[in-house]
């Protein structure tokens, strides 16, 4: 499929009620649980969200469509989110995150994007040239890696516990 605005909204519009339906209400061990060492929990992949939208996307776009300078990005720090969420409940980091996306999408949508704009560059710290298009289309699937991965990590704390099933599932392999 090629990139299409209208499309990518469908996705990132319905991001912060999908996790919240996926989260809201839990006890602390699917919340707070992960796959292990240096992985990340429910809790933490939501607070990574926020950093993304506080931080990534949008200063990003923005840097492209000024094309000043070279338009470089700042590089992403993907582990903000352990300080930035400290003492702060899920649910107000759910509603962090949908107040955030709203606004962001709402400039998106305020853009009214062309297609010559979708071509436009910027230099991404360590992938180098990428175009609009391809950052927007990005943003799309990040937020569904991350709501795959939510769902892996919940799925992983019942991994003994399915006993033979285990063969079948593949979200726990």
């Amino acid at each position: 499929m090629e990139f299409d605005l209208k499309k990518s909204l469908e996705i990132l519009d319905k991001t912060p009620t999908v996790l919240e339906a996926m989260l809201q209400g839990l006890s602390d061990e699917w919340i707070f649980n992960n796959e292990g060492d240096e992985t990340w929990s429910p809790y933490d992949v939501i607070g990574h969200l926020i950093h993304g939208e506080k931080t990534d996307w949008i200063p990003r776009l923005e840097i492209i469509l000024a094309q000043q300078g070279g338009s470089k990005f700042d590089p992403f720090d993907r582990f903000a989110q352990f300080k930035n969420s400290e003492g702060k409940t899920l649910h107000q980091l759910l509603e962090e995150f949908k107040i955030l996306r709203k606004h962001n999408l709402e400039i998106v949508r305020n853009k009214k994007l062309t297609n010559l704009q979708y071509t436009l560059k910027g230099m991404h710290p360590s992938l180098e040239e990428v175009t609009l298009a391809q950052l927007l289309a990005t943003w799309v699937v990040h937020d569904l890696n991350h709501i795959a991965q939510v769902a892996r990590v919940m799925a992983k704390q019942y991994k003994h516990e399915v006993g033979p099933w285990f063969e079948y599932l593949g979200i726990l392999k």
